[in-house]
């Protein structure tokens, strides 16, 4: 019988230069996991020029599937159609894990065993951080008391926690809707501030895009994410309602504020403020999640307050 694969490695790839995508693969082979605890699959999102021809010296490591371009919810979805692994790991095929802090993951997960590892991120390729671990926590109780970071290459996650759940295809943001959604399925969480990823801004990648219509979509598609999870926790249990209405809170927050940076435009603002107070996310809700969200919840509440925000936050934006 064949050996269960402890970890699916995820790839989507599309139209990577096919040297990140060379070192991205090579982070995950130099791991110390045996070639039977790993699975690495590719799946090729109808990139315009195939990478296989540069992947001989990988063929007897990955599974490579090529698909018609879908987006990014839609490769990782036929990713999970076809992992088998214990474990599921997303890694996008521009970065890469960071051997030594990547491998402090794996032994939480070889010898703990939780439901969910989740790490932090370095804008290096290299880190000698020493690193700490939370004790484990359902993942109620995180979305219920903590911000949470939603890409899902910031965690490595057990299959059997997954279910039905899957990416929504054809919008950005997708992970903002997956990921709380999957925390809620986890009975036990291991936060560690290991630096395990390496995350790599690209010019050319979707979340750098400026263009106009792009912006416009990703607002409406981070909106529309909002509603889903609004709709969502109005029909689950109490506990994970106010859990997942924390989150709802936060990401109308932040959509609050990319309507602002993103479109500096007042009218625009209003009305998006007036849509979301029909469905009853504006005000936003009075809680003491954090001193960011009560500040801008006051400042949002009063037309001084927004006229303030519509002055400084593109400055903000601009120098940082």
């Amino acid at each position: 019988m064949e050996e269960t694969p402890f970890i699916s490695f995820i790839i989507p790839v599309y139209n990577v230069p096919t040297e990140m995508l060379c070192e991205c693969l090579d982070s995950i082979i130099r791991l110390s996991l045996r070639k039977s605890e790993r699975e690495i699959i590719v799946i090729d999102d109808g990139s315009q020029v195939s990478p296989l021809g540069a992947l001989n010296n990988y063929l007897d490591d990955i599974i490579y599937i090529r698909q018609k371009n879908g987006g990014l919810g839609c490769a990782r979805n036929r990713g999970l159609q076809n992992a088998t692994g214990q474990y599921i790991q997303f890694v996008d095929a521009d970065d890469a894990l960071i051997t030594n802090q990547y491998e402090h993951c794996l032994d939480i997960a070889r010898f703990k065993g939780p439901d969910m590892v989740m790490f932090e991120f370095s804008r290096q390729d290299q880190s000698q951080k020493v690193y700490a671990d939370q004790k484990a926590a359902t993942g109620r109780y995180l979305l219920r008391h903590q911000n949470i970071k939603a890409t899902a290459c910031g965690y490595l996650f057990k299959a059997t926690i997954l279910g039905n759940l899957r990416f929504t295809t054809g919008i950005y943001h997708e992970d903002e809707e997956f990921t709380p959604l999957l925390i809620l399925r986890a009975g036990s969480i291991i936060q560690t501030d290991a630096e395990a990823y390496f995350y790599r801004s690209r010019e050319a990648s979707i979340t750098t895009s400026q263009d106009a219509r792009n912006t416009v979509k990703r607002l409406n598609d981070f909106k529309a994410i909002i509603y889903r999870l609004y709709q969502f926790a109005a029909v689950i249990p109490g506990s994970d309602r106010m859990a997942l209405l924390r989150r709802v809170h936060q990401l109308t927050m932040d959509y609050i504020y990319k309507v602002i940076v993103e479109t500096r435009n007042r009218h625009y603002l209003d009305k998006q403020l007036e849509e979301l107070r029909k469905k009853g996310l504006f005000p936003l809700a009075d809680k003491d999640y954090t001193k960011k969200y009560k500040w801008f919840r006051r400042l949002t509440n009063t037309k001084i307050g927004l006229a303030f925000l519509m002055r400084t936050l593109p400055l903000i934006k601009r120098e940082r």
